[in-house]
């Protein structure tokens, strides 16, 4: 798979969840104020992933987007938030 695949396929994921996101009302490790500042920082990393991608600037692009990926999974083990990472269709092989 080439970079800019890869940055693509990144991003699209990225998308999916915070379209899907929901924020736990019962998360007692840190305040949903708190959540919602670091979901800002998410959509601000998907954002700039964006960008860079649109610039051909793909090493920069799959550095944004991996903080985005990083910090959503940080919120997801700390029950803060509830998504689901988009799966592969059966049947659809890598190269």
């Amino acid at each position: 798979m080439i970079l800019e695949e890869l940055v693509s396929k990144y991003i699209a994921s990225c998308e999916q969840a915070l379209r899907e996101l929901a924020i736990s009302e019962t998360c007692t490790k840190i305040g949903q104020t708190e959540v919602a500042k670091v979901v800002e920082s998410v959509k601000a990393y998907l954002q700039d992933a964006k960008y860079y991608k649109d610039k051909k600037e793909f090493e920069v692009s799959l550095a944004s987007v991996s903080y985005c990926e990083g910090l959503l999974d940080a919120l997801k083990m700390l029950g803060a938030v509830r998504f689901e990472w988009p799966t592969k269709p059966k049947g659809k092989s890598e190269r």
